[in-house]
């Protein structure tokens, strides 16, 4: 894969990675610590819908497997080695199902479900 169809997967991730720190990061500031993760594991999957959404009626570079594999990798190295080492500098986070492990699979699943649905609409189109 050429390397700027890389970077387009990349930064469509780490839009999604931004918007989940921007939401722990306000939540966080504006109600309770459990407030902040409820909202982040509702918003996660929301986000990255559609960023997904964009990406696959754009670019469809990969397929929903490999692209909701590639966005979940990315946001597990950003929070192992951006929040839990640099920001918290500990890997508590890791423990919480609510707050790490449930966006997680969120995540792999609304970016996985979007891309089949957006691809397979337009096999059906195509086939018609």
């Amino acid at each position: 894969m050429a390397f700027n169809k890389i970077l387009v997967i990349l930064a469509h991730a780490f839009v999604g990675w931004m918007l989940c720190a921007a939401t722990i990061g306000i939540g966080m500031a504006v109600t309770t610590v459990n407030n902040a993760l409820v909202i982040h594991a509702i918003a996660a999957p929301i986000f990255f819908a559609g960023i997904s959404l964009i990406y696959f009626r754009k670019f469809s570079y990969t397929t929903p497997l490999q692209t909701a594999s590639t966005f979940l990798a990315f946001v597990v190295a950003m929070d192992f080695f951006v929040v839990a080492m640099l920001i918290n500098r500990s890997f508590d986070m890791f423990a919480s199902v609510l707050g790490t492990w449930l966006p997680f699979a969120l995540i792999f699943a609304s970016t996985y479900l979007t891309g089949r649905i957006v691809t397979g609409a337009r096999e059906k189109v195509a086939s018609s």
